[in-house]
């Protein structure tokens, strides 16, 4: 894929909804984006597998999640106001957000607050919390009832915007653009001769506690295991402990989550290509599909690759196109140079 192509997918994508739990309604996009290369399974819980087969031996498997942060209907309420339970938002990053209430049919919403004019004082300084957020859809109590129950979900509905420099700002760029760099990584070994077959999968319910990516890694046991997601950046606003920058490529993980040969195996192959990236240390928990791929059945090889974004959980998450083509990039030759006969020794600790 080229930039613009990039662009499109990405766009699709984050405009697309597939909370946790209903990540089958973007499948149709993926499938479609992959199905010319690709023998396409599911399984019970909605994680999307998508295989290409190699020449030789052995098995590498490719994840990144579909499924994104979200908001519940747990009440209907007076005037056609919905109130909501959510995971993984901050309450005050949906102020002044339009939102789609996935009912017996959809509607917009949007999220208000009261006008400062109307404030008292306590009100002006305290923090909005979730059992404040009140999503508003213009309907009677009664015709609401008719189109929405307690339990149906509700996703921010924002579109794509371009920025300078080949940035872009979407909703849940974590971590569809990871189903993008999949995504150039097949566009990478589509006429390549590669040894071992690849697993891309386009795993469920990352958001809500990493639990599709044991399920997938126990159908697949590959003998290597590569999550991509996104991390931090570290300017204005990121985690300014780290020294992630957008626009200067994804970012390979270090710590206990990660295969210490592995990792080096990658880094040397980018440098071999000249592909940029850069470097995180993580001591623990890593936050993301790798911690549950590492740890399945007699233990999987794994690697985290990243890719750097701002405004992380709202409805603005910038990140870089570069980097989604980087990340692809790496893994693909990652992959090319792999030969089934080096996986015993790389693999060994």
């Amino acid at each position: 894929m080229n930039n613009m192509d990039e662009k499109i997918f990405l766009k699709q994508l984050s405009e697309a909804h597939g909370p946790s739990g209903k990540e089958k309604w973007v499948h149709p996009l993926i499938e479609k984006a992959f199905q010319d290369c690709c023998n396409i399974k599911k399984d019970n819980v909605n994680n999307l597998y998508l295989t290409k087969e190699g020449t030789g031996k052995g098995k590498i498997m490719i994840m990144a999640h579909c499924d994104e942060v979200f908001l519940m209907v747990s009440e209907i309420i007076d005037k056609g106001y919905l109130k909501v339970k959510g995971t993984g938002i901050d309450p005050k990053t949906l102020v002044s957000q339009k939102v789609l209430i996935h009912g017996y049919k959809k509607i917009e919403g949007i999220i208000g607050i009261k006008p400062p004019h109307l404030m008292n004082s306590d009100e002006r300084e305290k923090a909005i919390t979730i059992d404040e957020i009140l999503v508003d859809t213009g309907y009677s109590k009664e015709e609401l009832e008719k189109i929405v129950r307690v339990g149906d979900y509700i996703t921010i509905k924002r579109e794509m915007v371009e920025l300078l420099n080949n940035n872009v700002a979407c909703k849940c760029a974590d971590d569809r653009a990871g189903i993008v760099a999949m995504k150039c990584c097949l566009d990478e070994i589509k006429n390549i001769n590669h040894e071992l077959d690849v697993c891309f999968v386009a795993s469920c319910q990352e958001e809500t506690g990493i639990r599709g990516a044991r399920v997938a890694t126990a159908n697949v046991m590959p003998d290597i295991g590569i999550a991509i997601d996104t991390t931090f950046d570290s300017g204005l606003l990121g985690d300014q402990g780290r020294e992630n920058k957008i626009g200067q490529g994804p970012v390979i993980c270090i710590g206990p989550n990660i295969h210490p040969k592995v990792r080096k195996k990658i880094m040397s192959i980018a440098k071999e290509y000249n592909i940029p990236f850069q470097l995180e240390v993580e001591p623990g928990h890593t936050g993301t599909d790798a911690w549950n791929i590492q740890t399945v059945k007699e233990g999987v090889p794994t690697l985290l690759i990243s890719i750097p974004i701002k405004h992380m959980h709202t409805s603005v998450e910038l990140i870089n196109i570069d980097d989604i083509k980087n990340t692809g990039r790496l893994i693909a030759k990652f992959i090319e140079k792999l030969k089934d006969s080096e996986l015993e020794e790389l693999l060994c600790f």
